[in-house]
């Protein structure tokens, strides 16, 4: 009943004020700060004491606006010895962000009143370097009260930190994104991803993963803080590198809520009262992360293992057989497990030196990955299909296997056992043999072939008449030497060719490669993005690696075209073939790729390997 009373009287009070309220003069005033920094945001108040229309701003240079013109309204009645004055004021708010350094005008706004156009004064702001602090107190002529609640700059900011700033090439480094607010926000979203150049990356947290959340108190003020990032990166270079920012996009929460010019406490008492009361404003900003620098050692030439293979962590490294005793002809599994924490996805081969007598087939590599808060880890299996094809004590030598700990700072050389093969002859089972025909003579056993006594016709010779120091003979000796010769020629040629690794290592480079692209198609299929990008990636710098004899650590886009241009390759091709390593690299960090993409780049890669391939012959 009391407010019913009140309001009644309010709006008779209005009714008998309004034709004093008209023909007071007309003020339209601009308030705003008059220095802020770079990225900086800031209110610029328009406030005018008349009920107007078509309120109107020239378009802005130097800033842009995040959200306005917000209009709102405050009112104040004084009753002087039985004379009612009422003032009315009417203020349209702009939340604004500097875009760059410089000195720069914010116009007259217009607005119209009783038919009749009013103008603004214009504002004069300068605009300087976010790292240099803008001055207290340098308030333009002052926000008057009425408009809406701002949001400054130190409310909500986000920022990347790393776990260090110093490493080796190849070890792991932890990089986390933060929001910092003091005010809600009910949602955000990134649109710009770094492209982590010169870096293998893996993202340590899943895109629909909540952010983790916690209270902090920074300065004095307690801000919420929410992990929403996180990504451990392996460098692939030494030198300088650089984190590029994060940019996201943020909507956040303000309180908003008249403000009252009235002194007088009966009216102060039922202008606060909750009907009369604020509310919330949604306000977008787009937030941009600090740039990190990375100094990237290269890892030490001193005491490094000639079977280093890139890894760099802390592993553990074992290895087993299935049996020691078999036949010829028989089957023999033998397994090597590497296991810890660090690059292993990008870690090679492992050198074997298998006995000659051994068939030997392409190793199966299997890598489980876990990823954790703390970064990555996991086992990588590489294991061997031995089949011996004569009888005999074989030995397997034992396998070694070196990284570097970046803790310890020192390589750290890991080896397996040595294995005696014995191999026994086997016997003939009639699972031996592979039937091909009815005829007893079509019937072959594995390796050799039966001689079976030759029927009729013979071919008959004169007698007296011998193949002992006859012209046959003679040609039959010669040639025997002549095929010796280019046997043992071949012979050390080939044996040449096993002992020369990295020549092996080149001829097999397109193999390699193609193996990998398989590992790709199989993501393809399933359309994993993330693995299959990966895979195309690794397939790509492998085969440079293979190739031209450049360990992964060194490679780069500029390594990369000097190695092609070298070999003769035509620009076209190794523009191409660095375009797709580009657009890889931008597809495994961009927050979505095109369904379409996919199929293009493995089509561009398997081609541009051929293309390159065919040149270099």
């Amino acid at each position: 009943m009391r407010y019913l009373i009140l309001t009644t009287t309010f709006f008779f009070i209005l009714g008998l004020t309004y034709v004093s309220g008209q023909t007071e003069n007309v003020e339209f005033i601009a308030n705003s700060k008059s220095t802020v920094n770079v990225g900086e945001q800031f209110r610029v108040v328009f406030t005018v004491n008349s009920k107007g229309k078509d309120f109107h701003i020239k378009p802005l240079q130097g800033f842009n606006i995040l959200s306005g013109p917000n209009p709102s309204t405050s009112s104040s009645i004084q009753i002087i010895n039985g004379k009612y004055t009422r003032t009315v004021s009417n203020s349209y708010t702009y939340y604004l962000v500097a875009s760059q350094e410089g000195d720069f005008e914010i116009p007259p706004a217009t607005i119209v009143i009783n038919g009749k156009q009013y103008s603004s004064n214009s504002l004069k702001i300068k605009v300087v370097s976010s790292t240099t602090p803008s001055k207290p107190g340098t308030q333009g002529q002052g926000t008057k009260p009425g408009s809406s609640q701002g949001m400054a700059s130190a409310d909500l900011y986000i920022k990347a930190s790393v776990d260090r700033n110093n490493a080796f090439i190849g070890e792991q480094i932890i990089v986390t994104y933060k929001i910092y607010t003091t005010v809600p926000i009910p949602q955000y979203s990134v649109n710009k991803y770094p492209s982590y150049s010169g870096f293998w990356a893996q993202d340590l947290k899943k895109d629909n993963e909540r952010p983790s959340q916690r209270n902090e108190i920074i300065n004095g003020r307690q801000y919420l803080v929410a992990e929403f990032k996180k990504v451990a990166l392996f460098p692939l270079k030494s030198g300088k590198l650089t984190i590029e920012p994060i940019n996201l996009n943020v909507v956040a929460q303000i309180r908003t809520q008249r403000q009252q010019r009235s002194r007088d406490p009966f009216f102060d008492s039922f202008f606060d009262d909750a009907f009369f009361g604020g509310g919330y404003q949604n306000i977008e900003r787009v937030l941009k992360t600090n740039t990190i620098t990375l100094n990237i050692k290269p890892l030490p030439l001193q005491d490094r293992p000639v079977d280093f293979k890139n890894a760099v962590g802390q592993f553990s490294f074992k290895s087993n057989i299935d049996k020691t005793k078999v036949k010829t002809n028989e089957a023999i599994n033998l397994k090597f497990t590497i296991w810890g924490k660090g690059n292993i996805k990008l870690i090679d081969k492992l050198n074997i030196n298998f006995p000659p007598d051994f068939e030997v087939y392409d190793p199966k590599i299997n890598n489980k990955i876990n990823i954790a808060n703390d970064g990555v880890n996991g086992v990588r299996t590489i294991e061997y299909l031995i089949i011996p094809r004569n009888a005999g004590n074989f030995m397997v030598q034992p396998v070694r296997f070196s990284y570097f700990d970046q803790k310890k700072k020192q390589y750290i050389t890991l080896s397996s056992p040595e294995y005696i093969i014995s191999v026994e002859k086997n016997v003939v089972t009639p699972s031996d043999i592979n039937y091909s025909g009815t005829a007893p003579e079509d019937i072959r056993y594995i390796g050799k072939d039966i001689r079976y006594i030759k029927s009729l016709p013979f071919t008959l010779y004169k007698t007296g008449s011998y193949f002992f120091v006859s012209s046959l003979y003679f040609i039959f000796l010669i040639g025997s030497l002549i095929i010796s010769l280019i046997i043992l020629i071949l012979w050390n040629n080939f044996q040449k060719q096993r002992s020369n690794i990295q020549l092996r290592k080149t001829r097999k480079a397109t193999k390699v490669a193609k193996s990998r692209l398989k590992n790709a198609e199989t993501y393809l299929k399933k359309r994993n993005e993330v693995n299959f990008f990966n895979e195309v990636s690794l397939a790509l710098w492998g085969y440079l690696s293979d190739k031209f004899n450049i360990p992964l650590s060194d490679l780069s886009m500029d390594s990369a075209h000097e190695a092609l241009s070298l070999k003769g390759v035509k620009e076209e091709i190794s523009s191409q073939f660095l375009d797709i390593l580009n657009q890889c690299e931008y597809a495994r960090f961009s927050p979505a790729g095109e369904s379409g993409s996919m199929e293009k780049i493995y089509s561009e890669a398997i081609l541009i390997i051929s293309k390159t391939e065919r040149r270099l012959k």
